[in-house]
Formats: C-alpha cells, structure tokens, sequence
C-alpha cells in the first residue's frame, strides 16, 4: 500500500469505526424499543453479530444508556470484552498506517 492510501485510510478510520456503532446502538433502542410495546424483537444473535463486526463499543453505550440487556451473561461478558478487543484493534491499525 502506497503512503497516499495509507496516510487517508489513517485519518479516515475513525469514521470506519463509527459507522456499526452507531448502526448497532440503533439496533439495540430498536430493541428496547420493541419489548416495551411487547412486539417481536430483534434477534441477540443479530445484536451480538452487530457488536462483533466492530459495533460493540456502540453497543456497549446503548446497554448503559438504555440499561438494555444487562442481565443477560452473553452480553454483559462479551460485548464490553469485544469493545475493548475492537478497541484495541483500530489504535494498533492506525499506528500501523502511520509508519
């Protein structure tokens, strides 16, 4: 990868990284949303998809912010473990790029 390809995509991540976090925040009010009008809600296989394709740490705000699945242990162990693990993920792909 050239330097041009490599100094955009370095400046750019961040909005790479916003993108399934906020789509998975929305997906987790959708959620809420759902089982407070007792409808049929969104699949947790979905929502733990959604966090593992780089949404959890969208996901991790949405569980805080609308204190939705927080009992259950495949969310409240995995996804702030996934945040993290993402997380880290793009810190170390931007120093990366930056070389």
């Amino acid at each position: 990868m050239d330097t041009q390809t490599s100094k955009f995509i370095a400046e750019n991540l961040i909005y790479l990284f916003c993108a399934p976090c906020i789509i998975t925040f929305l997906l987790f009010a959708w959620d809420k949303h759902l089982a407070y009008y007792k409808r049929q809600r969104v699949p947790e296989a979905l929502l733990l998809f959604m966090s593992l394709l780089f949404g959890a740490f969208g996901g991790l705000c949405a569980m805080i912010f609308f204190n939705h699945k927080t009992r259950k242990p495949a969310f409240y162990i995995l996804v702030p473990l996934l945040a993290i693990i993402e997380i880290a993920a793009v810190v170390l792909f931007k120093l990366y790029l930056q070389k």
